[in-house]
């Protein structure tokens, strides 16, 4: 049976410390697909994410819009966000499920110092663990999404994990299992493509000419991924157009670490040949004379 929770990578941790048989794991690699042009706001999702995850309920306020929130905070890890604009003359809605897009290359993981702080798994998650987390808040601005959330109280940073014990136990995302126009659907990367190809043909047929799928390659594309019916305008969507991550801060943690353990190895080495070349030194008599004077 395949390791759902085979590790891939974890951060401020070489990949050789990872066991071999996880980054050997068949497990399925998974996605959820919005499709945006079927989601009529009911904020459904929202309220399974946070009864399925036991996240604090957050007191809400009228501030000129239908979202229930004004932003994702470390207890409000999905949002539905709503945008007022006008296309060819006419009023629309864009209305977007903000959540994690756990990247498979993900910047939160490789800007984080902290050992096991962030995992991603072969399955395509990518999961805080809050106990290593060290509240250095550089996984906040690694993320090209601007996702992650710090909490002040516990001093540590969170976001979605994709109902990750409900995907070990073989079961989809709360978010996927009670939207009631399946706006969201959830499977293997591949499957997830495909359905999203087939998808934006079918809104091209409808009129939607700049229809397209949202998978950045420059995060070497995602495991929430979106059918977008207006492709020209991924910033009313609050969508970056080329999002980028790199594994270079990692790398170079790795380097220096490395670099480190050697200065620390050669200056004990050079301690130690000191000491059996000239032995132990001490004062000479004329300063041992001289401090007995003082005295």
């Amino acid at each position: 049976m395949p390791d759902t929770l085979a590790i891939k990578r974890m951060s401020a941790t070489p990949n050789t410390l990872i066991p071999l048989d996880s980054l050997r794991s068949n497990a399925p690699v998974y996605s959820k697909l919005v499709d945006i042009s079927r989601c009529i706001g009911c904020k459904g999702c929202e309220v399974a994410c946070k009864e399925w995850n036991d996240l604090k309920v957050e007191p809400t306020e009228n501030f000129g819009s239908y979202q229930s929130h004004q932003d994702l905070t470390s207890n409000t890890w999905l949002l539905m966000r709503f945008n007022e604009i006008e296309v060819d003359g006419n009023l629309q809605w864009l209305i977007k499920k903000d959540a994690c897009l756990h990247c498979e290359e993900p910047g939160c993981l490789f800007a984080c110092p902290a050992p096991g702080a962030i995992v991603q798994y072969t399955n395509g998650i990518v999961d805080f663990n809050q106990d290593n987390c060290i509240g250095c808040q550089y996984c906040v601005t690694g993320c090209p999404f601007d996702i992650p959330r710090y909490d002040t109280s516990t001093r540590s940073v969170s976001k979605c994990n994709m109902c990750i014990d409900r995907v070990d136990a073989g079961l989809e995302p709360a978010c996927v299992k009670t939207c009631p126009t399946n706006a969201i659907a959830w499977g293997t990367k591949e499957d997830m493509l495909a359905l999203a190809d087939s998808k934006v043909e079918t809104l091209r047929t409808r009129g939607y000419d700049k229809a397209s799928v949202y998978n950045p390659a420059g995060v070497g594309g995602t495991h929430m991924m979106y059918v977008v019916p207006h492709g020209d305008r991924l910033d009313d969507y609050q969508l970056p157009s080329d999002p980028t991550a790199s594994p270079l801060p990692m790398t170079s943690l790795g380097f220096l670490k490395r670099i480190g353990a050697y200065l620390f190895g050669f200056s004990i080495v050079g301690t130690l040949a000191h000491l059996l070349a000239f032995g132990q030194e001490h004062p000479d008599n004329e300063d041992r004379e001289s401090s007995q004077v003082h005295e």
